[in-house]
């Protein structure tokens, strides 16, 4: 049956009329699955991943009987298990929502967020999506809590890599793209899912880079960083959006009205779901800006949160506010009216079952065309950092070491993987063996662990080196360095790979260092001594393919840093958009003393925002300003040439920045406003062009308010963020 808007809004209406207390605040509750089934005594049993305090608790089968969505069933016998013993005992047989974490896909896994903004192609990121959601659906799950649009600025903060980093405007590119392909045109097809922006607001501002820690910072920061990528989402469609686990402006975002009522709701106009992170209402109380669970179910509902995940304050004491008159029942009710009207959209009132078929699972998961596509992602990923004319590789050589953890390690799927497993990931070895054939002897050494102080694998590892002509190093974090709970407060590599690194420098081989990890790392003594690095991040199942590709010049690398990498941690959080202080550095060789600026290091980052190199030089000419005055309506085109001077095709990633030479509040120093990626083949020139609007000049000005105001404005483009060159100063005339 086919639900119009209002007819939804109808049927909304008459079940919610139908509806006892009790009945309304169970839909307002999310539990796992092993909960239910304990409950009602099935025979399966299932392990849910814990990611907070709270783990077991025991339910009445009263309240197990009315609540609304279960989160992490993860496979469609379950899945099918638990809505069938649910139905079984609801009254007017509302259907189960299932939630998931998809993040970078779910049986099928490609690279980390965080890697895969790094193509700079949106559209990849909806691909990619669009098959996680294919292969989620098809297992049960009717909502991904993805995309993460939180901004970045603080490697130590394990989260950054489901995040595509520190730029606002790439972020929302990307956000936007994930949510449509996980959404897809139609909401009730097999092979979509809701999509759930998270984690709403600013998680990724957490002081120390220490997940769950506390956040502090200006409206204007919020407003003008933070926030857009989450916007970007909810304009893209995305169903539901989730708080996060920090404060700000001291409130909870759980249980703050500021951002769930005044910007989410009454600004942007959002009518989907909300949702709170694993126990987030009931850490209210540990924020101490709750006194008990009362006080927090009634904060978290005046907010304006429509579903508690896994904590119980909704379940165990709204029934009773409500009766002593200290919440309104509306409230409830309009958290509930919007529940159900995703159900709806869902199609789960027309058959609960719909998603859930085991026959149609066992065909979805793991296609080759899907791996194909995590190959392709992958090899867009992956960052090439540094290369002395020593890539590509020559596919004549007869031997190739490949030394260090991830040497034959199948470990490289990344957090956050899904239902991913380890063993169907190619491996660097494998990759290589693929590529190169028998004719090449491919040698595996791990010489270390990820993090312990064992040199007895070194002798090796060291022998094995010694005995090829290259040597490939394959080294980088543990899985579990990376994602939630995993801030780290040194950013070198871990245990005793560096020195592994330096025994294998001193045979003299060509070598390559290829890095596994999930953040920035701090990388200036590698680039001083390595030869060449390649940043691969955790690239997903096709990962060892993508090196190979990518190592022997089958495949260009083009992708570029969406995140500044530092030259040490003292120096975080560094990023390109700052403010320029009232004493600026100016210039890195400026060595006046009272100035905004270190005494041993640079200001700025070790590899800029936007920094990648190719097998091929491209070099830009000729840019300009078709004018110099910007009015209201109108538009100026900045304008570049590129050609490629060296010996490659390639693709390059043209950057476009705007400088806002003054305004009411201190602006920063380069704003991304625009990019493209061009293929030139080797002598081919390119002209490039970028439209400027003057509503890309908006921001949240001393006024409190989105404006653009009357200025100048000056243009650059480049390879990156610190490479540019200038286009000319515009005015913008109101």
């Amino acid at each position: 049956m086919i639900h119009t808007d209002s007819t939804i809004q109808t049927k909304v209406e008459e079940l919610l009329s139908q509806m006892t207390l009790a009945e309304k605040i169970g839909q307002m509750y999310q539990t796992d699955p092993g909960t239910v089934l304990r409950s009602y005594n099935s025979k399966i049993e299932v392990s849910t991943p814990v990611t907070g305090p709270v783990s077991e608790r025991t339910l009445s089968k009263e309240l197990i009987s009315n609540l609304g969505s279960i989160l992490s069933a993860t496979d469609a016998e379950t899945a099918y298990e638990v809505q069938k013993v649910f139905l079984e005992h609801n009254r007017l047989k509302i259907p189960l929502l299932f939630m998931f974490d998809i993040i970078h896909g779910f049986r099928t896994v490609f690279p980390v967020p965080l890697g895969l903004a790094s193509s700079w192609e949106p559209k990849l990121a909806e691909n990619t999506s669009r098959v996680a959601a294919a292969e989620g659906a098809a297992s049960g799950i009717n909502v991904t809590f993805a995309p993460m649009a939180d901004l970045v600025r603080d490697p130590r903060w394990g989260r950054v890599m489901e995040s595509p980093g520190e730029d606002p405007y790439l972020n929302g590119l990307m956000a936007a793209a994930m949510v449509r392909g996980f959404q897809g045109d139609d909401l009730k097809a097999l092979d979509t899912v809701a999509a759930c922006v998270k984690h709403f607001a600013a998680y990724g501002a957490a002081e120390g880079g220490r997940d769950y820690n506390t956040v502090d910072m200006s409206e204007a920061a919020l407003r003008n960083y933070y926030l857009p990528a989450y916007k970007a989402g909810i304009d893209a469609g995305a169903e539901m959006i989730m708080t996060s686990f920090n404060v700000y402006d001291g409130v909870p975002a759980t249980t703050n009205s500021f951002l769930l009522r005044e910007v989410l709701r009454d600004e942007w106009g959002f009518e989907g779901v909300v949702i709170s992170d694993y126990t987030s209402l009931w850490e209210t109380m540990f924020h101490m800006s709750s006194k008990d669970g009362e006080d927090a179910a009634k904060q978290g509902l005046e907010a304006g949160l429509d579903i508690e995940m896994i904590s119980t304050e909704y379940i165990s004491h709204l029934e009773q506010l409500v009766e002593r008159g200290e919440v309104d029942v509306a409230l409830i009710d309009e958290a509930v009216r919007r529940i159900l009207t995703l159900k709806f959209k869902l199609g789960l009132f027309d058959d609960p079952y719909r998603y859930i078929n085991i026959e149609r699972e066992k065909k979805a998961h793991l296609k080759p065309e899907y791996r194909q596509l995590a190959r392709e992602a992958a090899q867009k990923s992956m960052v090439l950092l540094k290369n002395d004319d020593i890539l590509p590789l020559k596919k004549d050589i007869k031997s190739v070491a490949v030394i260090g953890p991830f040497a034959d390690n199948c470990r490289i799927l990344g957090p956050w993987s899904g239902l991913g497993k380890p063993d169907e990931a190619v491996t660097v070895k494998q990759g290589l063996i693929k590529k190169l054939g028998n004719a090449v002897k491919v040698t595996a050494a791990a010489g270390c662990d990820y993090s312990s102080n064992d040199v007895s694998g070194f002798q090796d590892a060291l022998e094995a080196a010694a005995s090829s002509e290259v040597v490939i190093l394959a080294m980088g974090e543990e899985d579990h360095m990376s994602g939630e709970a995993g801030s780290r407060a040194y950013l070198t590599l871990p245990g005793v790979q560096p020195k592994l690194v330096e025994e294998v420098l001193k045979l003299g081989k060509p070598t390559v260092l290829v890095l596994f990890n999930g953040r920035p790392l701090e990388l200036k003594w590698y680039h001083e001594h390595v030869p060449a690095i390649l940043e691969a991040w955790f690239p997903g199942t096709e990962g060892g393919n993508a090196v190979a590709d990518l190592l022997f010049g089958d495949v260009n690398p083009s992708a570029k840093l969406t995140m500044s990498f530092p030259y040490t941690v003292g120096q975080v959080p560094v990023y390109y958009n700052c403010l320029n202080t009232g004493r600026p550095k100016g210039h890195e060789d400026n060595d006046f003393r009272f100035l905004s600026k270190y005494l041993d290091i640079p200001n700025a980052p070790y590899y800029p925002f936007g920094y990648g190199l190719s097998y091929t030089e491209y070099t830009y000419s000729d840019a300009a300003l078709t004018g110099n005055t910007l009015t209201p309506g109108g538009c100026v085109k900045a304008k570049v040439t590129v050609q490629n001077t060296g010996d490659y095709a390639g693709e390059e990633i043209v950057q476009m920045y705007v400088r806002d030479l003054w305004g009411s509040s201190s602006r920063p120093l380069l704003e991304l406003k625009g990019f493209k990626k061009i293929h030139l083949a080797p002598g081919e020139k390119a002209k490039v062009e970028f439209e400027i609007e003057p509503g890309m000049l908006s921001y949240f000005t001393a006024k409190k308010q989105y404006e653009v105001e009357a200025g100048d404005f000056k243009v650059f483009v480049g390879k990156n963020s610190r490479d540019l060159i200038e286009c000319g100063t515009f005015a913008y005339c109101v």
